[in-house]
């Protein structure tokens, strides 16, 4: 049987939301959520979670997961790459594969990961990981990038073809964006140059609100108005 280990990080440092990872929602912290699906799917052998203060840790463990010490503050800022943190808190473990689950994906559920979980060993040896994605709502074909006083596209077709930026959106290529949701990945990505993808990086299609990711205010209201309408529902607690 496969082993694999669920790694939620939480670091205090949020600059758009501050405090967000432990901001209440429907009653709890956020945190709260990643924990309990992730001790529900019954995917994993260890929940833990990685920050670098004690008020999170100490409600991480409140709601049933493991904290093996705080994470040194060179790996929580906002600038720290995911690699180092993860590198970290899988020295010394001997899991065979590990998933990224963010906070701020509070409406992926149980059953969410284990149909990820499942796809990713069907996939088995022909990937490095597996990472949730869902249709792009902005095209990269419609973006430009500003240089003086003129602007040129950030997709560039070359002559002869009618550009993205001209063409409708039905006629253009499907665009896949990651979300928070969830990345799983096997433990070897983090040899020699440690990656938390590796080279071969399957999607894992989200539906509904399984990747809605809270990084705004409004996504807070957002998130808040979608449980209280019933129209998404919490992993319970």
């Amino acid at each position: 049987m496969t082993r694999a280990v669920a790694l939620i990080p939480a670091r205090g440092g949020s600059v758009r939301v501050p405090g967000k990872n432990i901001r209440p929602l429907a009653g709890h912290p956020l945190l709260a959520y990643s924990i309990a699906s992730a001790h529900e799917s019954g995917v994993f052998g260890e929940v833990v979670v990685s920050t670098d203060v004690e008020e999170i840790a100490a409600i991480a463990r409140e709601y049933g997961a493991t904290v093996p010490g705080l994470r040194d503050a060179s790996l929580a800022t906002a600038t720290s790459a995911d690699v180092e943190w993860v590198v970290d808190v899988m020295d010394g473990r001997d899991e065979e594969a590990f998933a990224i689950l963010r906070p701020t994906s509070p409406f992926r559920t149980a059953a969410t990961l284990r149909r990820a979980w499942m796809r990713f060993l069907e996939l088995g040896d022909r990937i490095d990981s597996i990472r949730a994605v869902e249709l792009a709502r902005q095209h990269p074909g419609k973006m430009w990038i500003v240089e003086g006083d003129l602007m040129r596209p950030l997709l560039d077709q070359g002559a002869g073809v009618v550009p993205y930026h001209s063409t409708q959106m039905a006629a253009l290529p499907k665009i896949w964006v990651q979300n928070s949701s969830l990345e799983i990945a096997w433990e070897h990505v983090l040899d020699g140059t440690p990656s938390i993808a590796g080279e071969r990086v399957a999607p894992f299609f989200t539906e509904g609100y399984e990747g809605l990711t809270i990084d705004y205010p409004e996504d807070f209201d957002r998130a808040e108005r979608l449980v209280r309408d019933g129209t998404a529902e919490l992993p319970p607690l």
